[in-house]
This record gives C-alpha cells, sequence and structure tokens, in this order.
C-alpha cells in the first residue's frame, strides 16, 4: 500500500487542472477534521476564492491559462494538508516535510496558533521553491505575491506576538481580530480589497498601488511595513525557516524582486497619517525613497509578545 505522501501527490494530482476541485479538496480537509479543527477555514477558504475568482488556479491548456507560480504554491498546501489527515487516519510512512509535521499537530491539537504555524509552513515552502515561476510574473503580480506573504505572516503574529504586530493596541485588538476561527481575520488576508480581480492585472505596478484601498494601505504602510524585519525574524524562528529573513532587503519585500525596483515600494509610503498611524502604534516610519534602510523603523517600545 502507498504511503501517505504518495497517496497524498495522487489525490491532488486528481484536482490539478479542475480548479473547482482544487477549492473542494480544501474545504473537504475542515469539514472532515475531527473536533474543532473544522472551525478553522475561514480565510484561507476566502482567499482561495478569490484566487478562483480571478482565474489564477486555471490550468495551462485553459483558453485563459492561470499562473504557474499560484497554482503551485496552493498544490504545496493542498498536499501538505492531505497528507497530515492521511497519516491522522492512519496511513502508512512518516510525514516527508515540517510542514506536513506542522499540520499533524494541529489535526491533534487544534488551536490557533498551531493553525497559522502550519499554514504559513506550506505557504512559506511554496515559495521557496517555487522563486523561479514567481520571476517570470509581472512586475505587478510579483508585488501581490510580497504583500500576501507579509499579511500572513503579520496576522500570525498579531496573534502569537501582539506587542509585536500591534504595539500598544495589542492587548484590545492582536488576538481577537487574528483567531482564525472567526471571520474578521479575513479583513487582513483578503487581497480582494486591495487589488483588481482580473489576472493578468492590466494596470501598471504604480497604478496599482496608488488605487489600493486606502483601509489597507494604511495597514500595509503605516502598521505592517515598519515591522517588517522583527515580523520575518520572528515568522523564520517560529516556522524554523531561516531563509525566510533573505526574501527582505533592507526592510523592503523582495520576493522574486530585483534590488534595482526596490524604490517601487515607497509609491503607497506617503501621506502624513501613515506616519501617524505608525506613531500611535510605537513606530516611527523613516520615510525617504533613497533611504538605505527602506522599511524599516525605529521601535518606540518592546515589541516582544
Amino acid at each position: 500500500m502507498a504511503d501517505a505522501a504518495s497517496r497524498a501527490e495522487q489525490r491532488v494530482a486528481l484536482v490539478r487542472d479542475r480548479p473547482e476541485g482544487r477549492y473542494a479538496l480544501a474545504r473537504e480537509f475542515y469539514r472532515l477534521a475531527a473536533g474543532p479543527a473544522h472551525r478553522y477555514g475561514h480565510a484561507e477558504l476566502s482567499f482561495t476564492r478569490w484566487s478562483l475568482g480571478r482565474g489564477v488556479l486555471a490550468p495551462e491548456s485553459s483558453d485563459r491559462p492561470g499562473s504557474a507560480w499560484w497554482r503551485a504554491v496552493n498544490e504545496r498546501l493542498l498536499r501538505d494538508k492531505t497528507e497530515a489527515r492521511l497519516l491522522c487516519d492512519g496511513a502508512a510512512g512518516t510525514a516527508s516535510a515540517r510542514s506536513v509535521e506542522y499540520w499533524v499537530d494541529f489535526l491533534r491539537g487544534p488551536a490557533p496558533d498551531r493553525w497559522y504555524r502550519a499554514h504559513n509552513a506550506s505557504i512559506v515552502a511554496g515559495y521557496l521553491r517555487y522563486e523561479a515561476l514567481a520571476a517570470a510574473e509581472q512586475q505587478v503580480e510579483r508585488f501581490m505575491m510580497n504583500v500576501a506573504l507579509l499579511r500572513v505572516l503579520f496576522t500570525h503574529a498579531m496573534l502569537a506576538r501582539p506587542r509585536l504586530a500591534l504595539g500598544r493596541f495589542a492587548a484590545a485588538l492582536g488576538p481577537r481580530l487574528a483567531d482564525p476561527r472567526h471571520r474578521t481575520v479575513q479583513m487582513f488576508l483578503d487581497l480582494g480589497r486591495s487589488f483588481p480581480p482580473e489576472y493578468p492585472v492590466p494596470l501598471p505596478v504604480a497604478e496599482t498601488i496608488l488605487d489600493e484601498h486606502p483601509l489597507a494601505r494604511m495597514l500595509d504602510y503605516g502598521v505592517i511595513a515598519p515591522r517588517l524585519p522583527a515580523l520575518y525574524a520572528y515568522s523564520a524562528a517560529s516556522l524554523e525557516e531561516p531563509r525566510l529573513t533573505t526574501l527582505l532587503d533592507a526592510g523592503v519585500p523582495a520576493y522574486a524582486w530585483p534590488h534595482e525596483d526596490r524604490t517601487i515600494w515607497y509609491l503607497g509610503n506617503t501621506g502624513p497619517h501613515l506616519g501617524a498611524i505608525a506613531r500611535a502604534s510605537g513606530v516611527r516610519l523613516l520615510w525617504g525613497r533613497n533611504s538605505s534602510r527602506g522599511w524599516n523603523s525605529r521601535r518606540g517600545q518592546d515589541g516582544g509578545g
């Protein structure tokens, strides 16, 4: 009999060219999970529906092919979860990756922090493995990939290290808003509020950034951006993946992103209200497009959890 890893690969292969099948497999993981684990799928399934709507999961053979990168990262998440469930159900074999081990831990003892650790480990593993596919995408798509990553890392920190993520607002807001059992977490992970729904995006990256919803821009530039080095360092330690910190370039997101293009990240970093938001949460923006420190901030208070 095939082991859990082989059976998971076979199961995912059946839906590889069927976007709705991918969604059904993702939903099935939570619907069939024992105990409270079934309550954790809101944000992930919402993001998958957004991906379906954009068309990024459409197969290469489609009249409008999707994205090889988005398909590959989605597949890594599906495969890890499917393998973990098979192992918990008694299938032969051992976990094929650390991310699968994290999903097994979650299924055996569901908890918000364990869900984030498993989910983010699978996503980060996909990012690192498929960076060559990302490099082939349009610049605006690569911008969105970086935003998706920093948002999901930030949301985990809101729950597990709220003072790092939100400073003085931590006790009142962090863990409650970021709990993956509640739909409020979708406010942070739903890129549909920030970016166009089409693939490929018809607008250049500069116009896309400036068209971002004001509340989303306040989150990205006023709250998250000043904390990126500490945020990525925490996530790298939590996921036991030190390579994650290499996806920043002096504090600026750098996944599949050449150094010479880093100034694009400053386009949305304008307006005195962003500085005010940063200061209110305990950090200070360092303005200036030519600053070698980029999005780094000077901490106004302790960033520990």
